[in-house]
């Protein structure tokens, strides 16, 4: 289920990717950069657990088109911080705009109660969210 759940929501989205050019890739590292300004690409390659070379492609699309910009880092030049373009963030909020109804309508249909035990699963296989805090 969960399998059949993600690449639904997933599929909710890609219209708008494929209009951009982009694939799922392209999605979950725009997700991690919308919602991390400056995030290094070390970090980011520690979010999506992906290879460098794989990386490397997702991010030549993004820059190539304009939806990310690269910077190099305020405390070590050897750094790059990664954000969202003002064109990177319409597309960043028209793939969650269209992922968003489903997830709102399969929260609201399960009730507080079983949203709150979905977070808890999610947890449990995604380890603590503060882990997920860029700066903790």
């Amino acid at each position: 289920m969960l399998f059949v759940a993600a690449r639904d929501v997933a599929g909710k989205s890609a219209v708008v990717l494929a209009q951009a050019g982009l694939g799922r890739a392209h999605a979950r590292a725009l997700h991690f950069i919308a919602r991390y300004p400056g995030l290094s690409v070390a970090e980011l390659l520690g979010f999506l657990k992906i290879t460098k070379q794989s990386l490397n492609r997702v991010m030549g699309d993004l820059l190539a088109g304009g939806f990310v910009e690269r910077k190099t880092g305020m405390q070590d030049r050897r750094t790059r911080s990664l954000q969202l373009t003002p064109a990177g963030k319409v597309l960043a909020d028209a793939v969650w705009s269209a992922q968003r109804p489903m997830i709102a309508a399969a929260f609201k249909a399960a009730g507080q109660e079983a949203v709150g035990g979905y977070r808890k699963v999610l947890i449990g296989m995604a380890g603590d969210p503060e882990r997920w805090r860029k700066n903790s």
